[in-house]
């Protein structure tokens, strides 16, 4: 399986289960891994044939600006089936990183990974 990699998407988003992080928000990252075979689309030089990863980072941004949840494991899942709509993408690694969470003490980041395929 080959793998198309988009790292580092930002967007504003309300997520968080403290009044203060739905009112306010703050920023999310997020990295993408999507499994697919790029064949087909290499050997025609054909973008309709591979994955359009400026449409999918538009759709996650989407995602993480839209509608609250609690928990980032549930943003993840969100954005790792958004990801897999995409005929294509047979896989998605979905790593959502809360780089302001509400923690007490120094930290660098928190982040959620997880992975999905399609059944």
């Amino acid at each position: 399986m080959d793998r198309v990699a988009l790292r580092g998407l930002k967007a504003r988003g309300h997520h968080g289960v403290f009044p203060k992080e739905r009112e306010e928000g703050q920023t999310f990252i997020v990295d993408l891994v999507l499994g697919l075979d790029t064949r087909a689309a290499a050997a025609d030089d054909d973008l309709t044939r591979t994955v359009h990863y400026g449409i999918v980072a538009e759709e996650v941004v989407a995602v993480v600006s839209g509608e609250p949840v609690n928990l980032i494991e549930t943003l993840a899942e969100r954005i790792a089936q958004v990801c897999l709509k995409h005929d294509v993408v047979r896989e998605v690694e979905v790593c959502v990183h809360k780089p302001d969470a509400p923690i007490t003490v120094p930290f660098d980041d928190v982040t959620v990974t997880i992975t999905r395929s399609r059944v």
